[in-house]
Formats: structure tokens, sequence, C-alpha cells
């Protein structure tokens, strides 16, 4: 699935707002996918899009994008992120599958995030 610099804005935040209803008011998913709409609308209204359609084409086309590590399995992957060396923002595989660390309140999780081959299936 390649990616699209030219994507709809509107839609974009139509599509976050339609996941977020599926989430509790004030939850760490509630608040990160406001955050990831508010920082949209900031680029827009500080008239960056053009500049940030740009980064986004570079990201996806000039950066690889590699799990740091990869588990065969999820119970490896959760020792893995309870041992203390798990950093937020990680990407890692598990069991063929992308997934990022992140900071939720005061422990470190998973949120499923795909790898490029996993799109390109």
């Amino acid at each position: 699935m390649p990616y699209n610099p030219n994507f709809n804005l509107d839609a974009v935040l139509e599509t976050l707002g339609t996941v977020n209803n599926g989430f509790t008011e004030g939850s760490p998913e509630d608040e990160a996918l406001r955050i990831a709409a508010v920082a949209l609308l900031y680029v827009r209204d500080i008239q960056k899009l053009e500049e940030y359609r740009d980064y986004f084409q570079r990201f996806f086309t000039h950066r690889p994008v590699v799990a740091a590590h990869v588990f065969p399995t999820r119970a490896d992957a959760d020792a893995w992120l309870g041992s203390g060396k798990a950093r937020d923002g990680e990407l890692v595989s598990i069991a063929g599958q992308g997934f990022t660390v992140i900071q939720a309140l005061h422990e470190l999780k998973f949120i499923r995030t795909p790898l490029p081959e996993e799109l390109s299936r």
C-alpha cells in the first residue's frame, strides 16, 4: 500500500474521530487520537501543511522502517517489555506483526503498528 502525501486532511480527521468513538473519553487512546488530530490542525493553521506533506513523503520513501527487535511470540515480547530494556517509541515485530512501544500512564505497552511488509501483502 503506497503512502499518499496528498492525503485529504479533512478525511483523515474524520477517520481519527470515527476511531476515537470506540474509546472511553479520557483513556490513553482517546488522548493519543486527540493529540494527533490537533497536531494536524495546528500544521494546517500555521500554513505548513505543504511542508508536512513533503516531510511525510520523504519519511516513507527515504527512511527504511525496520523493527528494532523481533520476537517469535507475544510472551517473549511481554517479557522484554517488562525487563526495563524497552524504550518508548521503539518499533518491534511480534510473530510477524509490527507494534510500537508506548508509555501509557505508569507502564509501557504495545500499540499495533503495521510494518511495511504487512501493508504490501
